[in-house]
């Protein structure tokens, strides 16, 4: 039995060892230099030819790297957005999520997810590019162009709202830039229509690109998630670019549909070409913590008096599985459960269920961790019947030890023929809480980074579940329940081993502290349950 307790001691360490452990691997990076302010003035960021790839015979530039300008805002409303486009390249440069406050107390303040204007650099670009070789004039995000109005509002009743900005060339060719904005949606619609009136073949092609910095305003210094890129095609799935990858070096891959996206927690930004289409998925990484990840299309040509659609969609917004699935294959992998993923979808999608009938997160998580205590019922009831056997024959341990004192080889044959006689498996105690190991950890992952969580109240002091319980009351209330299991366990006949246990539950109170208080509760909960199931098989199913 002592061994029992040392692997499961053992196994619920393990557990935090892997959270912490994920934490450090994705979200902890070396510091980099400062630069000078001589190495800032020296930036020069152009587009080199060592930038440029050809592929099918046809060759694909990225878009240049320049220092950021603006021009005219284009002020857009609508039910789940209020945002800024600059004309200077047609460029989203400011979004705020109406329906998705930054805290609790400040409910007016929105997430701010784009920004041009403040550390947190984060905006999405979108121009056209003459193909290699040729003459054709396209607006790249440099360019301006001209919108026919500065504030744009979706009405009541209207399903979509279409904010159309122009771009005219001497030659005759003329490109509208078209953002297309659907209610109670975050996808938006990008188009660019090309009419070319020259008497010329125009030859060229799309790029989309997301630029960012890394976030400087973190507030949680327990919890982190990953901030950085990901990227996603058919052959590698889902592939996270983070901000040391881009660099280290930059990405050059041709991706058969796919889509390019960085992320935070709770938030994406997401371009999505066609998926039939072929684009040149890249990064780059100017000096000034800016990050840029984005494709590049296949030439395409209109010729002299046609006109042609190049359509894209952006997805700006929280990360809603149900959305983005519609959207594009695998988008709904940036909620990103890790490795545990296999356990952690299906939770979700059962706690989202639950949720539909009850109407609050928190009552949907104690009917969760009931279910899921159902489905271990016989696995917890094996363990409880072996602790209750064990204490039963206590005494007959006590006995041998002192008969046996400091000769651990034959206090071990002793008691292994006491157990066999007894028909008592001293590791049956344990590995049924070994299996539900990964189910903690999953829940942990999922309650951590589904969106629906952010904020969502349950009761009294409990408002918002993805964050720590303000008072504590729930890691006590933990703490304390895992103290009257430890009561009700064989008390140790190793004095360390003992104490050990005893300050088992002190240390898991310390570290629940930090904990969503969504995870907490599931935990006391479960352990409350525990202790009922417990306390009845070892009263009257075993009678002790």
């Amino acid at each position: 039995m002592d061994f029992a307790r040392i692997l499961l001691l053992t196994a619920l360490f393990f557990t935090l060892f892997m959270i912490w452990q994920a934490w450090q691997e994705d979200y902890v990076r070396p510091q980099q230099p400062v630069e000078t302010e001589q190495a800032m003035l020296e930036q020069d960021l152009p587009t080199t030819p060592a930038e440029r790839r050809e592929e099918g015979g046809a060759v694909m530039d990225a878009p240049s790297v320049q220092q950021l300008e603006s021009a005219q805002r284009i002020h857009v409303r609508t039910d789940v957005y209020d945002l800024e486009i600059d004309s200077l390249g047609g460029d989203l440069r400011r979004v705020d999520l109406t329906q998705y406050p930054q805290e609790l107390k400040e409910p007016e303040v929105p997430v701010r997810l784009m920004d041009d204007g403040s550390r947190n650099f984060f905006i999405a670009q979108a121009a056209l590019l003459p193909a290699a070789g040729t003459d054709s004039p396209a607006p790249n995000h440099h360019q301006r162009f001209i919108a026919t109005q500065d504030e744009y509002v979706m009405a009541d009743g209207e399903d979509s709202l279409e904010v159309r900005l122009t771009w005219q060339h001497e030659s005759g060719v003329e490109v509208d830039k078209i953002y297309t904005f659907h209610r109670g949606k975050y996808v938006i619609d990008v188009d660019f229509e090309v009419r070319n009136y020259s008497d010329q073949p125009w030859v060229g092609h799309v790029y989309r690109q997301l630029q960012r910095s890394e976030l400087q305003d973190d507030t949680s210094w327990f919890i982190y998630t990953y901030t950085g890129g990901v990227i996603y095609s058919q052959e590698d799935k889902y592939e996270k670019i983070s901000f040391s990858d881009m660099s280290s070096r930059d990405l050059n891959r041709s991706i058969n549909g796919g889509w390019a996206a960085m992320i935070q927690h709770y938030f994406v930004g997401a371009w999505v070409p066609p998926q039939d289409e072929s684009s040149n998925f890249y990064s780059k990484s100017p000096r000034d913590n800016r990050y840029i990840l984005g494709m590049v299309g296949e030439n395409s040509q209109v010729a002299a008096g046609e006109s042609a659609v190049f359509s894209s969609q952006l997805f700006v917004g929280p990360k809603l599985q149900d959305q983005m699935r519609e959207v594009a294959e695998g988008l709904h992998l940036t909620v990103d459960y890790g490795f545990l993923t296999i356990i952690s979808a299906p939770l979700f999608w059962l706690l989202s269920h639950i949720y539909a009938l009850v109407g609050n997160w928190g009552w949907a998580i104690i009917l969760l961790t009931v279910m899921i205590k159902l489905v271990f019922y016989k696995l917890s009831e094996t363990s409880y019947k072996s602790m209750a056997h064990m204490r039963k024959v206590q005494p007959k341990l006590k006995e041998l030890k002192e008969r046996y004192g400091d000769d651990k080889q034959k206090l071990n044959e002793a008691m292994m023929k006491m157990y066999k006689e007894e028909k008592i498996n001293p590791l049956s105690g344990c590995l049924p809480i070994l299996v539900q190991i990964p189910v903690f950890i999953a829940l942990y992952w999922m309650l951590l980074e589904s969106v629906e969580m952010r904020q969502a109240p349950f009761m009294l002091w409990i408002q918002d579940l993805s964050s720590p319980d303000p008072f504590f009351v729930l890691p006590i209330l933990m703490g304390v329940t895992m103290l009257i299991q430890h009561k009700l366990n064989p008390t140790p006949l190793d004095p360390i081993q003992a104490r050990v246990m005893m300050i088992l539950p002190i240390a898991f109170t310390f570290f629940f502290i930090f904990f969503p208080a969504g995870l907490v509760l599931y935990w006391v909960v479960n352990n409350v349950l525990s202790i009922a199931q417990q306390y009845y098989i070892t009263r009257y199913v075993v009678k002790a």
